[in-house]
């Protein structure tokens, strides 16, 4: 381990979780990101100097003094013209992409890896919360705010497994070796990175051929998946499946009934059945990521009594179905969804938790090249609402594409009631609004409308 640790957009989620490694272990960490958020925030309440404005002077003079004995971390979203990127890299400074950081950490550690274009990060957080309440112990690296630890980060310094999301953008999770792997969902995303559906799938393929001798691969039933062409006997890997409800999967709920707005569930082992399990969190996705997680945790020495007590302790993830009012006149969720097949996921799950009850959704898209790609999906999935209030694009790292814009999600969409609205007038049109059923989705910074959006109900 380096004394310092300098970072470049350390406000991501993925890179302030590292922040907060390195801080633990006593290195001296820094950061530069473009605007402050409730995460920038909390890393300089820990002890990290973090700085908004790119500039060379802003880079601390103790980091430019020992090129030596300091890791220069990046995102991929900053930008190649980013003044201090290039004065680290003239300068000859060791510059490591996150992902590499991350393989680094988990080298020599029993590593959980929970991969997938959809649903990873609620099965990570789930993981990483059962084993580390368990007798085994577990630290974690997550891709949101897991709500139990009121972080991203989890540490147990004794144990040596590490729950981690294990990302496909920019191929990420080629950085990783896991022990078990878990496979969530393999759809066409990041076109962007990966040219079609085709390269996507063999990228996921390509993470299964880096799983450790003798080690263990748990996927979702019905992804088509070839244990041939991953090499599975090659490496001795024993692969599972899992599914909500299908009972030609090895892990699947045998039971799943509601009672007092909450999840009575059994759940179907290769090793027998667990019963009286109480899960509070809504949806059945996230009973569905709950049973991978409960097979990765069991498969790497979780108790059956210490999944029951645990599951009912489980308080989910910040962004992921996230429910922020709910009273007898008005529900309000906020959701982290950014894909056709997520977005449909989280309504269809809406729907059936409150039929028969007007579903309004807030839509900010993420990325001129995602909307691009999936407006048709977008279209449809969205149409499943009983209204529309689309926002303009989110362009994240990318620059605009000339004809791209969220109308071509908006002339597509069938629900009777829809209209477009710039993200600052959100709020004067929701005042305009009564809704029954309240949701917010997206990836950019339509988060920052939440507490607003929630203030502004309560006030009614």
């Amino acid at each position: 381990m380096k004394k310092y640790y300098y970072f470049l957009g350390i406000g991501g989620i993925g890179m302030s979780a590292l922040a907060r490694y390195f801080n633990l272990q006593g290195a001296t960490v820094f950061g530069y990101d473009r605007t402050s958020s409730d995460l920038t925030q909390a890393l300089q309440t820990e002890g990290i100097a973090v700085h908004y404005e790119d500039s060379v002077s802003e880079i601390p003079d103790v980091v430019k003094t020992a090129k030596d004995e300091t890791i220069v971390v990046i995102t991929p979203a900053i930008p190649k013209d980013n003044a201090e990127y290039n004065y680290l890299k003239d300068n000859g400074f060791t510059i490591l992409k996150r992902a590499q950081v991350l393989g680094h950490i988990c080298e020599n550690k029993k590593t959980v890896a929970i991969a997938g274009t959809h649903g990873k990060t609620s099965t990570t957080t789930f993981t990483s919360y059962l084993l580390n309440k368990s007798s085994k112990g577990c630290n974690a690296f997550l891709g949101g705010i897991s709500k139990n630890f009121n972080s991203n980060f989890v540490y147990d310094g004794k144990s040596e497994l590490i729950a981690v999301e294990a990302d496909e953008f920019d191929r990420s999770f080629h950085n990783l070796y896991p022990s078990t792997a878990v496979i969530t969902a393999m759809d066409a995303d990041h076109l962007d990175i990966y040219g079609t559906h085709e390269a996507v799938i063999e990228s996921f393929y390509q993470f299964v051929r880096q799983i450790k001798q003798n080690g263990v691969l748990i996927h979702k039933l019905g992804l088509n998946f070839d244990p041939i062409k991953a090499d599975i006997e090659k490496h001795n890997v024993t692969v599972y499946t899992y599914s909500l409800q299908d009972d030609s999967a090895d892990f699947y709920m045998k039971s799943v009934e509601i009672k007092n707005n909450a999840f009575e569930l059994v759940l179907h082992t290769p090793f027998g059945d667990i019963s009286d399990l109480h899960f509070c969190l809504p949806g059945k996705t996230n009973v569905e990521n709950l049973v991978a997680a409960s097979a990765a945790s069991l498969l790497n020495g979780l108790t059956a009594s210490e999944l029951q007590t645990e599951v009912a302790a489980m308080q989910g993830v910040v962004r992921r179905f996230d429910v922020h009012v709910a009273n007898d006149n008005v529900i309000y969720i906020d959701d982290y969804a950014h894909h056709p097949a997520e977005l449909k996921a989280c309504i269809e799950s809406i729907r059936e938790m409150y039929a028969g009850k007007k579903l309004t959704g807030i839509f900010q898209p993420h990325l001129y090249t995602r909307t691009r790609d999936f407006a048709s999906d977008f279209a449809k999935s969205l149409s499943l609402l009983d209204e529309l209030i689309l926002l303009d694009i989110y362009p994240a790292r990318e620059l605009p594409i000339p004809g791209v814009t969220s109308k071509i999600i908006f002339d597509e969409v069938t629900c009777k009631e829809k209209e477009m609205c710039s993200k600052e007038n959100l709020l004067n049109v929701l005042t305009t609004k009564n809704f029954e059923v309240l949701i917010t989705v997206g990836a950019g910074n339509i988060d920052r409308l939440v507490q607003p959006i929630t203030d502004l109900i309560n006030k009614r």
